[in-house]
């Protein structure tokens, strides 16, 4: 007993736990940018975003936003798209999205006027997003009372509209910038299409979430 005593008490001094513990004498040495980062400085973020979503089975369009909502009917009349959840969204509005929508005969609904249950009625989700990330294609949204989180992982389409100066270069930059908002308990990383693999490595898309995802980048 006093052997195992012995031994646990050395495990802990060089853990760094417990009394007589001792702390590391020097600190690790800090990475420097060029070490962590594979995105440099003068990197065109958007295309690069373009190039990684694409590479993901992403959808990307450019677009301005003058013709924004032409090219979203354009797209969505030429998909098995009837009925349409879009978030309450003051980016969504400006565009005229919710008229466009409408005025080409879909039904499409905010997401202050349906319930979670309902959510599961519907072809497509409109979301726009909090962030975009160039290096690895990625969008992050964060749910909230406008914006519930199924709309956007329930709908075998979901639609999203990225602004240019919401695409950062990496996730270095958007750990930094979620460890400084007070409210990101709750966020969403969107790769591509949802994707499932059998243990035969079979990947089959849309089983778990939306099939289709398809961005636009604001000009």
């Amino acid at each position: 007993m006093n052997d195992s005593r012995h031994v646990l008490d050395r495990v802990r001094k060089v853990l760094g736990h417990g009394a007589g513990s001792r702390a590391p004498s020097t600190p690790p040495p800090a990475l420097t940018d060029y070490v962590v980062r594979l995105i440099r400085e003068d990197a065109k973020l958007p295309e690069l975003f373009a190039q990684r979503a694409a590479e993901l089975k992403m959808i990307v369009t450019p677009t301005t936003s003058q013709d924004a909502s032409g090219k979203l009917v354009e797209f969505v009349t030429k998909q098995p798209i009837k009925s349409i959840a879009i978030s309450v969204s003051p980016l969504l509005e400006r565009l005229g999205i919710r008229v466009a929508l409408q005025s080409a005969g879909l039904i499409v609904k905010s997401w202050d006027e349906i319930t979670l249950d309902q959510m599961y009625d519907f072809d497509c989700g409109i979301t726009d997003v909090s962030y975009a990330v160039a290096e690895s294609g990625t969008l992050v949204i964060k749910p909230t009372a406008r914006q519930g989180r199924s709309i956007s992982l329930v709908p075998m389409y979901h639609i999203a509209f990225v602004e240019r100066d919401q695409i950062l270069p990496d996730m270095v930059d958007l750990f930094d910038r979620l460890a400084r908002d007070p409210d990101r308990s709750n966020v969403i990383l969107i790769s591509g299409p949802s994707k499932t693999a059998d243990i035969e490595m079979n990947v089959v898309t849309g089983v778990h979430g939306p099939n289709v995802v398809q961005t636009f980048i604001l000009q």
